[in-house]
């Protein structure tokens, strides 16, 4: 089972149950029956203090990725914290999902490039905006 603990500090309604959704089927086809992750939904200033302080660029953005375990093996009993994905609605708008999708891809391992654009196409196929 995949837990997700979801937190709304954005001061914007955010579509929480959409967010688990997506996410426990984004993980799911990725091959991650189980696991603990974090989503987290943060204003533009706490967007760019965390951009600032992790990544030395002073600008808000719409998604960062804070990966834990990804797909590293771990001990027996010991459950998997795949990490956190913080999104700032302000910047992504009603488009969440493929931010949301991007993260958590980045949480697994991926990096930027063709082969991350066509899973993230694949993921998101047919699923309603």
């Amino acid at each position: 089972m995949i837990a997700v603990d979801v937190e709304n500090r954005s001061g914007a309604e955010v579509d929480e149950p959409g967010a688990v959704e997506l996410a426990g089927r984004v993980l799911r086809a990725e091959g991650i029956a189980a696991g603990e992750l974090g989503i987290a939904f943060v204003g533009e200033e706490e967007m760019r203090t965390l951009k600032r302080e992790h990544l030395g660029i002073d600008e808000v953005t719409d998604v960062l990725s804070f990966p834990i375990d990804g797909r590293d093996e771990v001990p027996d009993g010991v459950p998997r914290a795949l990490g956190d994905v913080v999104l700032c609605p302000q910047v992504v708008g009603a488009e969440w999902r493929w931010p949301l999708t991007h993260g958590l891809l980045h949480l697994l391992g991926y990096d930027h490039g063709d082969e991350m654009e066509a899973r993230e196409e694949a993921l998101l196929a047919g699923v309603e905006g």
